[in-house]
């Protein structure tokens, strides 16, 4: 890519994020993303296929760095002895959370475009997909717990899916209000402190 190529597709992806956080993917206009970078059209789609294109060129390496650490802690938990298990409910979720919220805040008008700005594309279900995966991985631990021969109470499973999506969402409210990463590391932390007491009550577990 020449040096003109290269600072016409800085022009677009500028121009294209400015619009997207001003409006959002829907009401967007390529018009307008085009006429700001100072490109023709046909420029434009020299560059990318479409709106959607645009937008995924702005947030996929971000969304993918996000999920490999949520999905990290998922397998650090699963290669823990069965026995283990218990007493270390919430440890690494906790560690992964903080390494998301620092991720975060590196790149924080990108997750405004995932979290508040991507209706219409495929990156509108990026917190339910990270909940459909709690949800997975709460019922093969508590099916941990009961190998062991605890008696763990049945969950419902659009129970379990009420409360993870709650979780999440509650979570990533921090980037829809603007938050101070100061703030945010604060409450991220006290709301996973209620979360892990509420579970482990359900489960009739004492985390130690």
């Amino acid at each position: 890519m020449s040096n003109e190529e290269s600072t016409t597709l800085k022009n677009i992806l500028s121009a294209g994020k400015a619009e997207f956080l001003e409006k959002d993917f829907n009401s967007a206009s390529l018009r307008n993303i085009v006429k700001t970078a100072g490109v023709t059209t046909g420029a434009f789609y020299g560059y990318f296929s479409g709106k959607e294109a645009l937008f995924a060129a702005l947030v996929e390496e971000h969304a993918k760095a996000i999920m490999n650490i949520f999905m990290s802690a998922q397998e650090d938990f699963e290669k823990l002895p069965e026995e283990e298990k218990a007493n270390h409910m919430g440890v690494e979720s906790r560690t992964s959370l903080n390494k998301i919220v620092d991720y975060i805040y590196e790149h924080f008008d990108e997750f405004k475009l995932i979290i508040c700005k991507s209706e219409g594309t495929s990156y509108e279900n990026f917190i339910h997909n990270m909940v459909e995966i709690e949800v997975e991985e709460t019922y093969q631990f508590i099916d941990a717990l009961r190998s062991q021969g605890k008696d763990v109470p049945n969950i419902e499973k659009a129970v379990c899916h009420m409360i993870v999506s709650g979780m999440f969402s509650g979570i990533f409210e921090l980037i829809e209000h603007d938050m101070k990463k100061e703030n945010a590391k604060k409450y991220v932390s006290e709301f996973q402190d209620f979360y892990i007491a509420g579970w482990s009550r359900s489960l009739g577990l004492t985390i130690l």
